[in-house]
């Protein structure tokens, strides 16, 4: 059968997705971009927060509209229907077959019984972004319990996968040409500590160190379990690159207790002087929550000072969402709606003159790019990313102008000569 596949949330998602496709090609299925040409479309929900909640509810409903063409069937799968199944059952009856997370483990089976296939040929890896940037999800669940988010009421606790196995997955990316490797989880600095007993990030990095990829990525890094020794590995292994995604929520230890963060302010400024003495030119990404409820104004006010001490390259963004079922759903008082968009928009303000400022630093500097295709809203040119821009989007990226063509998935030298508050501009160093 052809089958369209959409998959929303974030790249831990993506990954379940590829699982998918990689079951569903060996079973003889293939995939098509376009809904209308689709006799299956299966889609990976997400279930994070209420924005991506309604953005899965809207892509069902828009994808059930294409049954009146060739669809036949409208699958649905992945967070929203782990916390929510027995409800969407009942409002969605033009779905044909809902999987949970669950379900996982038997995934292959569940998907062949139902589309009345089976697999018949060798399973291979199956990306669904393109074949020189790969995402290596070294664990699932989290055990953080941050009282703000429902993600282990939807994956659970926090478990490792084996270094044995992720170096396997990690061949087979290798062996498909796989130049740039991002390792995700909920929480990567914790690898390890559920299955050996310590964090064996350190140890992962080294051996994936061996490998013919040129760029290593580690995403998604708690504050506090950044040690000495993770910080050395990376310092060491020349393929991981000095990036640095480290969400802290918050900066006023108050806020940071309720929101059942472990460590404080002080402890989030000693870990970014450490990073800034041991390592050249480190990028500092993070996120942050405005309005989680009883912050004041004056917590807010100290948040802000902090954000201009640090300084960070890459900062997100967004007001509290209230989730049922986390510890802070009946805290009070609630901070309301608009003081919440108003501190927000103040607070992207401040960031966005600290994100110009730090981009008008490259101005005049060579860096190396991944060369991603041509620029969507100019043909004449390139866009791609540097060491300093991640692959989920929202870091910017460096666009540039070359006199030869390039080939996708490339490595160029830029020169850069002008910026923005997001992307660099320049062009290719011949």
């Amino acid at each position: 059968m052809k089958i369209g596949i959409v998959s929303l949330g974030c790249c831990k998602n993506l990954v379940d997705s590829q699982k998918a496709m990689s079951f569903l090609q060996a079973s003889g299925h293939t995939f098509v971009d376009n809904p209308k040409s689709a006799e299956v479309i299966l889609i990976n929900t997400c279930g994070f927060i209420n924005d991506a909640k309604q953005e899965s509810i809207d892509t069902i409903l828009q994808m059930a509209d294409y049954k009146n063409n060739k669809l036949r069937y409208l699958i649905v799968m992945g967070c929203l229907v782990q916390r929510y199944r027995e409800e969407l059952e009942k409002e969605l009856p033009e779905v044909d077959l809902f999987i949970t997370i669950d379900e996982y483990n038997d995934l292959e089976n569940i998907l062949n019984n139902f589309l009345n296939s089976k697999t018949v040929k060798e399973k291979k890896v199956v990306l669904a972004t393109n074949n020189h940037s790969a995402y290596l999800k070294i664990a699932d669940g989290c055990s953080n319990k941050c009282a703000y988010c429902a993600i282990p009421l939807i994956r659970k606790e926090y478990r490792s996968i084996k270094i044995e196995e992720l170096i396997k997955q990690a061949k087979k990316l290798e062996e498909i040409g796989v130049k740039e490797l991002n390792i995700i989880a909920q929480d990567t600095t914790r690898y390890g500590i559920d299955l050996y007993g310590k964090y064996r990030l350190a140890d992962l990095l080294y051996e994936l160190n061996k490998m013919d990829f040129t760029w290593i990525r580690i995403l998604y890094m708690y504050p506090d379990e950044i040690n000495d020794e993770l910080l050395e590995a990376m310092a060491i292994c020349d393929k991981v690159v000095p990036y640095f995604d480290i969400p802290i929520q918050h900066a006023n230890d108050r806020i940071l207790k309720l929101m059942n963060r472990r460590g404080n302010k002080k402890n989030l400024v000693e870990i970014v002087n450490k990073i800034r003495e041991k390592f050249e030119n480190p990028i500092l990404r993070t996120t942050i929550i405005v309005g989680f409820p009883t912050e004041t104004a004056e917590e807010f006010q100290e948040l802000l000072e902090f954000i201009k001490e640090i300084r960070w390259n890459k900062l997100g963004a967004f007001t509290y969402s209230l989730e049922e079922d986390t510890a802070s759903y009946d805290m009070e008082p609630k901070v309301e709606e608009k003081v919440a968009n108003k501190r927000l928009e103040k607070l992207m303000l401040i960031q966005e003159k600290i994100a110009q400022s730090n981009n008008e630093t490259y101005v005049g500097k060579t860096l190396d790019v991944l060369v991603e295709g041509r620029d969507a809203l100019d043909k004449k040119l390139y866009q791609g990313r540097s060491y300093a821009n991640a692959p989920d989007g929202i870091d910017g990226h460096v666009r540039f102008t070359s006199s030869k063509d390039i080939e996708i998935g490339e490595f160029v030298s830029v020169k850069i000569e002008s910026v923005n508050v997001h992307d660099l501009f320049g062009k290719e160093v011949i």
